[in-house]
């Protein structure tokens, strides 16, 4: 069964769980400052991917079908399902909204254009570039 939450849902889980383990962390090391990588001034600004090219021109029709297939297999290679919801948010949002979900979640972006992330506990989350943008030789009209 498909479940499909709303931007405002997805969003609410992840300030909600975000909170919880901010709260966690001050009670077990005693500090309450700003997570690692805001404080050391790390914090890298998502942009969308460089202009690619898929190895054979596809549809649009073809490249949602990618797209939906990544995200319904993702969270079974491991990482936690509320983080690939953020990360699906943050891959079908503008780059500012984006930006709010990834810094919401927790979420660590090591290559700013969303391929490669980490959550607080140190999952990798790797995304293709398709799920993020348009190959330059996708096939208008389908």
């Amino acid at each position: 069964m498909l479940v499909h939450l709303s931007l405002l849902e997805i969003l609410l889980n992840i300030i909600s769980n975000s909170t919880r383990l901010y709260c966690v962390q001050i009670r077990n090391m005693g500090c309450a400052g700003s997570s690692q990588t805001k404080a050391e001034g790390t914090v890298k600004k998502i942009r969308k991917p460089k202009a690619w090219k898929h190895p054979q021109p596809i549809t649009k029709s073809q490249l949602y079908q990618l797209r939906e297939e990544f995200w319904d297999t993702a969270p079974h290679y491991g990482g936690r399902k509320e983080i690939w919801d953020a990360l699906r948010a943050a891959a079908e949002s503008d780059e500012t909204l984006a930006q709010t979900i990834v810094d919401s979640a927790g979420i660590i972006v090591h290559n700013a254009d969303l391929t490669l992330c980490f959550d607080e506990r140190g999952a990798r989350y790797e995304l293709p570039k398709y799920v993020l943008s348009e190959p330059q030789n996708l096939i208008q009209g389908n």
